[in-house]
Formats: structure tokens, sequence, C-alpha cells
């Protein structure tokens, strides 16, 4: 999932400069869970608006931001709105932005990486999206994030008892790896080291883009 967290109110008020009617905009996918722009935090943040004296505030959620689908349940919605608040992760900003290309589309969040709950009120980073999963190959711990340097062939000279030197609560990733494979006896699986990265799948390509036949609308 994306996880994002919400801008500061003192950060967002300025941003909507002499906004009158303002539309927040949540999204009931990645950021509800993360509870940064579900249907309560869509509430919370138009109450705190309103009480920095911005008087027409509207809400509403999407199922998501991400897909047109559903983006244009907002068309009959937006009739004299000077701005849209996205809740949304970066890409949901961008794809309203997209279809309201007349109307102030701003982020009330800051999206932060693609991860998950570890526990409640925590989540961490597990995903780069680097288009060349090798999970296969290290037991489901992902070194090109979960490694500070994203190694792809064992530990760094920093590794200290298992934990990273950039941080004592930092767990060095190839210890993870390596324990993980022990655990399932399939240490045979690091005697071939692995090539380096091909980035030209990742973000260092360009704007990435995912096509499939079998499912495009004919």
């Amino acid at each position: 999932m994306i996880v994002a967290e919400r801008k500061p109110l003192d950060e967002i008020v300025p941003l909507l400069g002499d906004c009158q009617k303002i539309m927040v905009v949540g999204c009931s996918e990645c950021v509800t869970v993360c509870q940064a722009g579900g249907e309560k935090e869509v509430n919370t943040l138009a109450a705190l608006l309103k009480l920095r004296g911005f008087g027409q505030v509207l809400t509403a959620v999407l199922n998501r931001q991400c897909d047109p689908e559903f983006i244009v349940d907002l068309d009959a919605e937006l009739e004299g709105v000077d701005c849209i608040l996205s809740m949304g992760c970066g890409v949901g900003v961008q794809f309203l932005a997209e279809r309201y290309s007349h109307t102030w589309v701003l982020p009330a969040l800051n999206t932060k990486f693609g991860g998950g709950a570890r526990e409640a009120g925590v989540w961490e980073e597990r995903c780069g999206f680097c288009g060349e999963c090798i999970l296969h190959l290290t037991g489901g711990i992902c070194p090109i994030i979960r490694c500070s340097k994203s190694l792809l062939n064992g530990p760094c000279g920093g590794s200290q008892e298992g934990n990273c030197e950039i941080r004592d609560d930092v767990e060095c990733a190839w210890q993870l790896i390596y324990d993980r494979l022990v655990a399932l006896n399939r240490l045979d699986l690091l005697t071939e080291p692995l090539p380096p990265k091909d980035w030209s799948t990742a973000r260092d390509g360009g704007p990435r883009r995912v096509e499939r036949s079998d499912v495009k609308a004919v």
C-alpha cells in the first residue's frame, strides 16, 4: 500500500491563499488504511479549515483517486469550487489535476513510500517499486529497500551484530535474509552472486507504464 501523512495545517492554509470555496477530497484506499485521507481525516481537516476562516468547505471521499472510473463522481460537485484539496497520494493528486485542468488542485498529504503496517500506528517501507522483483532469491526480504545501501550481494562492513551502521534500531537486511534462508534450508540461493541491478525497470528509466491487452477496453 501507499503510505502517506497529512501536511501540517500551517503548511496547508497558505497554499489555499484566497480560495473561497474548497473541496476536500479523500480516498477509500491506501490513505484510509494508514489513517491519513479517509472519511474521518477529511472531515477533521474540513473542520479545521472552517476554524481558520474558510467558510465554504465541501467534502467528498472517492473509492479511488487513481482511477478515472471513480473520479467522475466529482464532476457534478465542483460548481463554483476554487480549489480541490486532495487527501490522496501523489498519484491521486495528479489524476485529479489532469481531469480538472481548470481547477486548482493541491496536495494535503506527503506521500512517503510503499509499505505496510508493522503494528497499530506504525508503517514501514518495504518496496521501492523497482520493477524487477528478486524476493524469490532473498527469502521474501527486499535488499533494495531494507538494506540502507541497496546492496545485492551480502552485508557491508558496517553491519554489526545484526544491525545496520546507520542506526541501532535498523536491522541489517542481509542478516535477516541470511537467517531466513537458514530457517528455510535454502542457503544455496546465496551461492551465486546477483548481477548488477538493471535500474532501467525502475523510476530511473523515466515514467513507467504497464499495458495489458487482455484487460484493455476494446
